[in-house]
């Protein structure tokens, strides 16, 4: 009962009505009592106020405690409980471009930079929800590995599948960034965002980077670059054996920074550099940061109305006091 919310309470004045109605019942209950005094009689008044002598105001407690509970019925009680979940106010759809090149297997990053990659993008994946994310790859050429989807799930298995020499060699960076944009010139979203990410210098493909570049601008896409690799030289894939396994040596790492500063500044994002995972995995939380997903908490409650309850025991109490009054107690009242 305490922890019931009740939606009429006005109906509580009426309580004030059950002093009076107590004594009435009390009045009308000494007035009709047969009184027959003898002399000499207090040993046989005193045994009259023995267990039962009080019994017979009990049909009138229980009709008190039943109108009681009829009043408290009619000020409509119930019980609720809160319920919340989120959902996306201002959703952010986000495509990341990743370099597949040859030079992505290169060992500077643990065990190279492909990989790393894809470990730190899978766990910016894990931590963004409730976006819709899609993924492009580029080397010589580029194409859609996953469109942008909500089903994390799909995605991460998607992600993993990337691999080096599934299309022609080289770094097409224009390509790729041309391929994300028209991931995203569609989209409905509040934030629309890019994460291009390479190694080297554009050297191949039939879009010229900053031509892609004004096409993310025109459509607000952000773009944010990052460029991965030591500075110096990194032990890099450089030709195959007779067996086919791969011969790395130390090449110098060549990335096109004034062009990923360039694109990231005409898009309205940043340039970042990726020497170590650690490095990389500060990156991605950094945009994580740079590009939160505002979030509305929604709350709903459900009702159980009570009112039923409280009138079926009143009911249950105004029989009891009729059992009573007219069998067990009605030599008593």
């Amino acid at each position: 009962m305490w922890n019931d919310q009740f939606l009429n309470p006005e109906f509580f004045w009426l309580l004030l009505l059950l002093p009076v109605l107590a004594f009435w019942m009390w009045y009308t209950q000494n007035r009709k009592k047969p009184e027959l005094k003898f002399p000499g009689a207090v040993q046989i008044s005193a045994s009259s106020h023995n267990r039962l002598a009080y019994a017979r105001y009990l049909p009138d407690l229980l009709r008190l405690a039943a109108i009681t509970l009829v009043i408290f019925g009619l000020a409509r009680p119930r019980s609720s409980e809160e319920n919340s979940r989120t959902k996306s106010s201002e959703g952010i759809d986000i495509v990341m471009a990743v370099d597949v090149s040859a030079s992505m297997l290169a060992k500077d990053l643990r065990p190279n930079r492909l990989e790393a990659t894809k470990t730190v993008a899978s766990e910016f994946i894990q931590d963004r929800p409730d976006d819709r994310i899609g993924v492009v790859v580029y080397a010589g050429e580029s194409y859609t590995q996953t469109p942008l989807t909500t089903d994390h799930k799909v995605l991460l298995n998607s992600l993993q599948g990337i691999k080096y020499g599934l299309i022609q060699d080289g770094t097409a960076i224009g390509m790729g960034l041309a391929t994300a944009v028209n991931r995203l010139k569609d989209s409905k979203a509040k934030g629309k965002v890019i994460i291009l990410l390479t190694d080297g210098e554009n050297n191949s493909g039939e879009i010229d980077p900053l031509t892609a570049t004004q096409l993310a601008e025109s459509f607000n896409i952000r773009t944010y670059t990052i460029g991965v690799g030591t500075k110096g030289t990194a032990p890099t894939p450089a030709a195959y054996d007779f067996s086919g396994n791969i011969i790395y040596r130390n090449l110098p790492v060549n990335i096109d920074e004034e062009l990923l500063q360039e694109i990231a500044d005409q898009t309205g994002g940043r340039y970042f550099r990726a020497t170590n995972n650690n490095k990389l995995k500060e990156i991605y939380n950094e945009i994580d940061q740079l590009e939160k997903t505002k979030l509305e908490e929604l709350k709903f409650y459900s009702y159980d109305e009570k009112f039923d309850h409280y009138i079926l025991l009143a009911f249950g109490l105004f029989a009891l006091e009729l059992l009573l009054r007219y069998t067990l107690l009605k030599s008593f009242i």
